[in-house]
């Protein structure tokens, strides 16, 4: 698919925005499991549309093979080396970074996601689902991001009720699991016909 440009208030994708970036080099979106969710695209300076790759325009691409299209906002744009800039967008979900929610207490996975919006202290456009049935007490004690909330923090809906996080564009989903298990087993001179492993020494220390 051509990535295609959209404004930054953009909240529906249903046509074709801005444009097509029809002339882009390379589009490469990295997913890490409950972690970052980035794209990195190199665009020429003479291809069409490049005036309007602005920050905070959105870029509509499919990140991978059978996944739903997703939106990307960009935070990042390098200066042209050989005509030829680096743009860097993260998941429009970061955007819940920027929204705060209230103080508010939940008992359940599904309550804590469910307050989330509910408590949210200015207008949010995400929706959230879970089917993650663990018990546990999640409370917000002081007004903060929702993303904050979310994972990556002491006392997070992650790490309280556990679960892998599915970003569908404005659709936040905690599932107990993503994807199956096929019994695949990955062996050395059959599916792996290669390896190789890295030695870094830089962040050792040897003495405080």
């Amino acid at each position: 698919m051509i990535p295609i440009l959209f404004e930054k208030n953009t909240e529906s994708f249903n046509s074709n925005g801005i444009g097509c970036l029809a002339d882009v080099v390379s589009c490469i979106v990295e997913e890490e499991r409950n972690g970052a969710y980035e794209l990195e695209m190199r665009y020429p300076i003479y291809g069409i549309h490049y005036e309007e790759l602005v920050m905070s325009a959105i870029i509509w691409v499919t990140p991978s093979e059978g996944k739903n299209e997703q939106a990307f906002r960009i935070y990042k744009i390098t200066k042209p080396i050989n005509g030829i800039v680096s743009i860097y967008a993260e998941h429009i979900s970061y955007q819940l970074a920027s929204i705060p929610v209230s103080r508010f207490s939940a008992s359940s996975a599904s309550a804590a996601m469910a307050g989330l919006k509910e408590h949210a202290s200015v207008r949010c456009p995400f929706s959230f689902w879970t089917d993650v049935t663990r018990g546990g007490t999640f409370s917000v004690e002081a007004p903060a991001g929702i993303r904050s909330k979310l994972g990556g923090t002491k006392g997070s809906i992650l790490d309280i009720y556990g679960g892998e996080y599915e970003w569908d564009n404005y659709m936040v989903q905690l599932r107990a699991q993503r994807g199956r298990n096929d019994g695949v087993s990955l062996r050395y001179g059959k599916i792996i016909t290669d390896l190789s492993q890295e030695e870094n020494i830089t962040n050792t220390i040897t003495g405080i």
